[in-house]
């Protein structure tokens, strides 16, 4: 299938249903991203246009390709519009998808990408389509199935380094359930079934602060709701638990380097 009819079929899914497996992300003008958080393990297929990754665009995928990415606390990022713009389709994994490949792990690398060939591309296709009518139940089965097939093509280490979350990843995995929500620490103690002090233990070890995992979980819920819809911004501050929308702005700008108005105006054809 022709990565324009592969957009339009996308589009059209997204158009017609709020809840799917994948999300569509698209602009018209560059979109420079600074510190974007990963917080599941990711598939993005580049249908149009051109994405980099690191903080010297380093890694380019452009329309065609795909790249994985492991769950991360933040990347730098481009995406470059071509003739029919900046357009992709992004897949968030579960980690129970890589129990196919127990016994297959190789040394982690820190990405894998490469060029989509026919049977992925034709797998995508399905995987869209499909979607309009399976349950949510079921999802995973395709989403392995994708898996599987970046695997056999050669790119073994899509197996190797997606390892369990540690406690920041699981942190963020429970207020990303509720962004909006009050998150303490004994909230999230109780959640994760450990007491207080051994939850701060357990940050600590690794570097972090629940300030910090919160205010990313949200700032990330907020960057996603500006990729994928044309909500007010101020609505979208809201769904994010920020009262104020200056604040919402501020703390966005600080971590992305970029406004959520200036970023709207990359999606938006004059």
């Amino acid at each position: 299938m022709k990565m324009q009819a592969l957009m339009a079929l996308a589009q059209q899914a997204c158009d017609a249903s709020a809840t799917l497996p994948f999300s569509v992300y698209s602009s018209v003008l560059e979109q420079r991203i600074l510190n974007a958080p990963i917080a599941k393990p990711l598939l993005i297929f580049v249908l149009a246009g051109v994405k980099t990754l690191g903080p010297d665009g380093g890694v380019a995928c452009p329309a065609g390709h795909f790249f994985f990415l492991s769950s991360t606390s933040g990347v730098d990022m481009r995406n470059i519009p071509g003739g029919d713009g900046y357009f992709a389709v992004l897949i968030e994994l579960d980690y129970s998808d890589f129990h196919q490949f127990n016994g297959l792990r190789q040394q982690a690398g820190a990405s894998v990408h490469g060029k989509m060939d026919d049977v992925l591309a034709k797998a995508l296709q399905q995987f869209v389509e499909w979607s309009a009518c399976a349950p949510a139940a079921i999802w995973h089965l395709r989403r392995k199935e994708l898996l599987q097939l970046i695997y056999l093509s050669g790119h073994e280490g899509v197996a190797s380094f997606v390892e369990p979350p540690g406690i920041a990843h699981r942190v963020h995995a429970l207020v990303n359930g509720d962004v909006a929500g009050k998150w303490s620490v004994d909230r999230l103690a109780s959640a994760l079934a450990m007491s207080e002090s051994t939850l701060r233990r357990k940050l600590q070890a690794e570097g972090v602060s629940l300030t910090d995992i919160v205010n990313r979980a949200r700032l990330g819920h907020g960057l996603h709701l500006l990729q994928t819809t044309l909500a007010p911004i101020g609505r979208i501050a809201e769904r994010c638990g920020y009262h104020s929308q200056s604040r919402f702005t501020s703390k966005f700008k600080d971590l992305f380097g970029v406004t959520p108005s200036e970023l709207r105006k990359t999606r938006i054809r004059n």
